[in-house]
């Protein structure tokens, strides 16, 4: 279906079928971002960098989409929702690609850059997607929408680094013993051209699959949305408005959503470097990522059965941002040593695994709760009565995602200077801005 149409023109049958499309979007969305906190540790070995160098995977990833979500817009413009998905789904797999050359040669340049052109993809597809499920339907029920898609996002999320580690980093405490009694530098070289090489099969499989997807949108009848149309269907007429920057709402909505990735990006991709600097081993470690999104997919589920009809999207939001600050200070201020076993099945052996968790890290993963209805809120909060101004917004609201580039970074820096628990500080003022515009700032110049 090519013709463009207003989100209340849609058909039931049209609504399911681009719910269910955009849902595997957002599962690829969560597969290929949060891989990244495996990459960090990966590459720290392989490329022999220190923490701060490390957290250039996010920075190189992130920043992809301050640069390109404004040409992202343009391009949406020019050839709609659907192709523009498509598109990004190419891009994405030439990103993938990269990883091939930056393994055989351990460039970690390369890797850098082939993270840039994934995040370009994505920056991409998050343009279209997330103003796409936003007025896809009904306004007052988009958080709840929008916490579905993050189900799947965060599921996908949970189980990347898993899969991606059962790989690459398979008898890792044999490689870094090996690395330790390695004494002449073409054996350690060996090595770790080795191990960077686990990365090249995962990353051509990863390749072919998403250009596959970008066929299959290609050719589906997923109907576009005309956003032009949304000045007289919303109530709210922009006649008179001239400019984005007249929507103080969603510019301080761009703030706080730079601010939001940051916080959600050290969460789910510090976790596992910061298990393994207090002690933890890679076997326990590992999982430490998966744990945050299982909390976030947790606050999924409560959104998607509380939101609207218990809770306001506005309501959900302040709560998000006051358990956000009391698990920050939860994950600074508990000791180290103070740790607890679980145990539970491992998803690539189905063989019991007992886990040795710091309560510590407990608090980090379950930012991921207080991170989970942050962004369904806050995204149908800034675009609210936009209208025609709508692809231009969700390019500045990608822009945003930014903050996942700089913030971790910060942290990184912190970790070095400090250490990795006290650079968690940089989480209290954060969200502390999140609750500025949970409390106030939604409603400014309306």
């Amino acid at each position: 279906m090519n013709t463009s149409t207003s989100a209340n023109a849609i058909s039931k049958k049209d609504y399911v079928f681009s719910i269910s499309i955009i849902g595997l979007f957002f599962f690829i969305f969560g597969f290929v971002t949060w891989l990244n906190g495996i990459l960090i540790p990966f590459l720290r070995t392989a490329c022999e960098l220190n923490d701060f160098e490390a957290y250039f995977v996010t920075f190189a990833f992130y920043v992809s989409y301050f640069i390109m979500a404004l040409p992202s817009s343009a391009v949406l413009k020019k050839i709609g929702f659907k192709n523009g998905m498509s598109l990004g789904l190419w891009i994405m797999a030439a990103g993938a690609l990269i990883f091939v050359p930056a393994a055989m040669t351990r460039t970690f340049s390369l890797f850098l850059f082939g993270l840039f052109v994934e995040g370009t993809g994505l920056a991409l597809l998050q343009t279209a997607v997330n103003p796409y499920i936003t007025i896809i339907g009904p306004p007052e029920s988009a958080a709840k929408r929008i916490s579905i898609m993050g189900i799947a996002n965060k599921f996908a999320g949970a189980i990347a680094p898993i899969i991606l580690a059962s790989i690459i980093l398979k008898d890792s405490k044999v490689l870094q013993e090996k690395l330790a009694q390695a004494v002449d530098a073409a054996t350690r070289t060996t090595l770790l051209n080795e191990l960077s090489g686990r990365v090249i099969m995962p990353y051509i499989v990863m390749a072919a699959i998403l250009v596959l997807l970008g066929l299959f949108i290609r050719y589906a009848p997923l109907p576009e949305v005309d956003t032009d149309a949304e000045d007289t269907v919303s109530g709210e007429s922009n006649a008179k408005k001239t400019s984005i920057w007249q929507f103080p709402h969603l510019l301080l909505g761009v703030v706080a959503l730079f601010f939001y990735v940051g916080v959600e990006v050290i969460a789910g991709d510090s976790i596992i470097r910061y298990g393994l600097s207090i002690g933890i081993a890679m076997e326990s470690a590992k999982y430490f990522t998966s744990f945050t999104l299982i909390s976030m997919i947790i606050g999924y589920l409560l959104g998607i059965a509380f939101i609207p009809k218990y809770l306001s999207q506005v309501t959900a939001l302040r709560i998000c941002t006051i358990l956000g600050v009391i698990f920050s200070l939860g994950a600074i201020l508990t000791p180290a040593h103070l740790v607890f076993s679980m145990s539970f099945i491992d998803i690539m052996t189905f063989k019991s695994i007992q886990l040795v968790l710091p309560v510590t890290v407990l608090f980090v993963a379950l930012l991921g709760l207080a991170n989970a209805l942050v962004w369904p809120a806050m995204w149908p909060l800034a675009l609210s009565g936009l209208g025609r101004f709508t692809k231009t917004a969700s390019a500045m609201l990608v822009m945003a995602i930014a903050g996942g580039a700089l913030i971790p970074l910060l942290y990184g820096k912190l970790a070095v200077i400090f250490s990795t628990q006290s650079a968690y500080w940089i989480c209290v003022p954060a969200y502390l801005i999140i609750m500025y515009y949970a409390f106030i700032g939604h409603k400014a110049g309306k």
